[in-house]
């Protein structure tokens, strides 16, 4: 048990560390596709500019604007950062400390509890611009939760576990992509969605709401949001390679391929956000309901077949 729990410790801080590094490859690399350097000054080719910035924002005085009801405003960004954590429970370190059989369970709690720190850190901040950001991304997320449901449940179909190793295992001869392609494409655009980047930032829209939800957070409160939606988007890439690339886990060069993959899943969202502008909100909700929801279903249906003959 100790043990176990020192492996989550170490997964928290590692995660944390490489959310610091993730902001600077963000900050290089659309810098590179605008035709610019990007941070460059701080230390080696700008290497140590997460550690100044968050030194910078954690030494900040802690703004309480006069309107905001200061107890959950100032808990809210803070449960952010602990349900993004503990995500991290899942991830497959040498001694696992996951819920093994129910691990794919516990990431549709976790993440469906996160709506809730989004919607009180504009509620309770008593602002008309941050209420209707965090409208806005609650409906979002609750919207694309359904497809990440439908499309998790296609995998366990597949598979028929809810266990995160046992996934990973079954993939060693072949990845689950070869059969769910499409299905990777709509969790991909789902994932995007979900974590709220761009072109689908619509929680952060800052032509229409002045930066969203965390308008009135400064300081510690916004790099605590900071981190969790950055947290949240490493852990989104390592359940991508998990759930469609799963067996390169254990081939004989399973660690340097492993992080490879995830950290060219996590690129694709600098990618992404680089290359599109923002989309329309109706068209958003209704690229989820009226596109996504019944092509997921007619496939779900298609699996379900395929198990029901495999298994014959």
């Amino acid at each position: 048990m100790i043990i176990e729990l020192l492996s989550g410790v170490i997964s928290f801080i590692c995660a944390l560390v490489s959310v610091a590094f993730f902001t600077l490859l963000e900050r290089k690399g659309l810098g590179y596709f605008q035709l610019r350097k990007g941070p460059n000054k701080v230390g080696l080719m700008g290497l140590p500019q997460p550690l100044a910035d968050a030194v910078k924002l954690f030494s900040k005085e802690l703004v309480k604007p006069t309107m905001v009801n200061i107890t959950p405003f100032l808990i809210c960004p803070f449960m952010s950062l602990f349900l993004s954590l503990m995500l991290w429970i899942l991830y497959n370190n040498y001694f696992v400390c996951s819920l093994n059989s129910l691990g794919l369970l516990l990431f549709l709690c976790v993440s469906s509890l996160s709506v809730y720190s989004v919607m009180g850190a504009g509620w309770f901040s008593n602002s008309k611009y941050a209420l209707l950001g965090s409208v806005r991304a609650v409906a979002q997320s609750i919207s694309y939760e359904v497809s990440m449901s439908l499309i998790l449940l296609s995998c366990l179909i597949l598979m028929g576990s809810m266990s995160l190793n046992f996934i990973m295992n079954y993939q060693v001869y072949v990845w689950v992509i070869f059969v769910n392609f499409f299905m990777l494409m709509m969790w991909f655009v789902s994932c995007v969605a979900e974590t709220h980047r761009a072109p689908f930032d619509f929680a952060e829209g800052e032509s229409e709401l002045v930066s969203g939800f965390n308008i009135e957070y400064g300081g510690v409160g916004f790099a605590v949001l900071f981190m969790a939606e950055y947290s949240n988007i490493l852990f989104m890439s390592v359940l991508v390679v998990s759930l469609f690339f799963g067996g390169i886990m254990y081939l004989l060069v399973c660690g340097v391929l492993f992080y490879l993959m995830v950290g060219l899943v996590a690129f694709l969202f600098i990618w992404v956000r680089a290359s599109y502008p923002r989309y329309r909100y109706d068209l958003l909700m209704y690229l989820i309901w009226k596109s996504y929801l019944p092509s997921v279903l007619n496939i779900l249906m298609f699996l379900v077949m395929l198990a029901y003959i495999l298994n014959m």
